[in-house]
C-alpha cells in the first residue's frame, strides 16, 4: 500500500508558495517605482542654469544646488527633479510686432490726450543661486516660468506680462502725464527728460512689484550689482487725427509766413516808388522804372552830334 500525504504537511507547502509569491510580488513593486523614477543625467547649455531638488520616493523634494552654464553630465538620483531657466540676455518686446510678446502701451498725457508707446526692455533674470532659487518658489512655480526643453515656455511670457509689463505701464503712464502731448511728440529735449523719468519710475515700481531684484542689466553674470534694465522707448504718438491737425497747422503758419514776406517786399517796393516820385517827379519816376525794367533802351549819345531817334514801332 502506498503512504498518504499528510494534510498538515500539504498546508504548510501550500502557505510557503504563497508567502514567496507575495515577497516577490512586493519586490517586483518597488523595482518598479524605482525603475521609474530612477537616475538620470542633465547638462546646461552656456545660455542656461537649472535648479537642482533632491528628493527619493519616500521622502519630499528639498533645494540642492545650481547648475551653472555649459555644464556636463550631472547625474540626479531616484526622484530628483531639475528646472531649467534663461542665462543671459533677454527681450520683452511691446511694439505689436508678430513675435512681440506685447502690443504698444497707451499712455495719457498732461492735457488728456490717449497716446501709444512702443518699445522693448532688455533684461537678465538674476542668477545668482540664493536669489534665483527665491525667485523659482515664490513667482517660477506659480506661472511656470522655467524653460520647457530649453525653449521660452508661455508661462515665461505670463510671468513678463505681470512682474514687468504692469509696472512699466504705470511707469510710463505716470511720466507722460508730466508732460503736453506736442511737447511729447515734437519737442527732443522734452522726449529726454520723459525718458529718464520713465526709466526712473519703471525700476521703482518692477522693484515694488517683484519684492525682489529678479530683473537685472543686461549684461549681468550672476555675480555683484544687479544693476538695471535698459529701456528702449520711441516717442508716444497720439492719434492720426491730431498728427493730421498739427500738419495742417504748421502748414498755415508757413503760408501765413510766406505771405508776411511777399507783403514786406511789396511795402518795400511801394516806398522805393516813393522816393524815386519825391526826387524825379511822377514821369520821371516812370520812366526810371521802364528803363530798370527794360521797357526803355537808353542810347548813348556823342555830344554835338546829329542823330534822329525813331520811336520802335509796337
Amino acid at each position: 500500500m502506498s503512504a498518504k500525504k499528510s494534510p498538515t504537511a500539504s498546508s504548510g507547502g501550500a502557505g510557503k508558495w504563497v508567502r514567496r509569491g507575495l515577497l516577490l510580488a512586493v519586490v517586483a513593486v518597488v523595482l518598479l517605482i524605482f525603475g521609474a523614477s530612477g537616475c538620470s543625467r542633465v547638462s546646461t547649455a552656456p545660455d542656461e542654469i537649472m535648479l537642482h531638488y533632491a528628493g527619493g520616493v519616500f521622502e519630499a523634494n528639498k533645494f540642492e544646488r545650481c547648475i551653472n552654464p555649459s555644464s556636463g553630465a550631472t547625474l540626479l538620483g531616484p526622484g530628483d527633479t531639475y528646472f531649467s531657466y534663461p542665462f543671459g540676455q533677454r527681450t520683452f518686446d511691446f511694439t505689436g510686432s508678430e513675435d512681440a510678446e506685447s502690443k504698444p502701451i497707451s499712455v495719457v498725457s498732461k492735457d488728456n490726450v490717449q497716446m501709444t508707446v512702443a518699445g522693448s526692455a532688455t533684461l537678465t533674470l538674476n542668477t545668482d543661486c540664493k536669489v534665483l532659487r527665491q525667485f523659482h518658489e515664490r513667482i517660477g512655480l506659480k506661472y511656470a516660468a522655467y524653460q520647457d526643453e530649453g525653449a521660452t515656455s508661455s508661462g515665461w511670457r505670463r510671468m513678463l506680462n505681470f512682474y514687468l509689463k504692469q509696472p512699466l505701464d504705470r511707469a510710463l503712464d505716470a511720466a507722460s502725464q508730466e508732460f503736453e502731448w506736442r511737447q511729447l511728440f515734437n519737442d527732443p529735449d522734452i522726449k529726454q527728460q520723459w525718458e529718464a523719468r520713465v526709466g526712473q519710475l519703471a525700476r521703482q515700481f518692477i522693484k515694488e512689484t517683484a519684492g525682489a531684484e529678479y530683473f537685472c542689466q543686461p549684461n549681468y553674470a550672476g555675480t555683484g550689482d544687479c544693476g538695471d534694465i535698459v529701456l528702449t522707448i520711441q516717442k508716444p504718438e497720439p492719434p492720426e487725427s491730431l498728427v493730421e491737425a498739427l500738419a495742417a497747422e504748421q502748414a498755415a503758419k508757413q503760408q501765413n509766413l510766406a505771405q508776411q514776406q511777399i507783403n514786406t517786399k511789396v511795402k518795400t517796393e511801394l516806398e522805393s516808388i516813393r522816393d524815386l516820385v519825391k526826387v524825379l517827379g511822377p514821369q520821371g519816376a516812370v520812366l526810371w522804372k521802364a528803363i530798370q525794367d527794360g521797357k526803355v533802351q537808353v542810347v548813348p549819345v556823342p555830344q554835338g552830334s546829329n542823330i534822329n531817334i525813331t520811336p520802335q514801332g509796337r
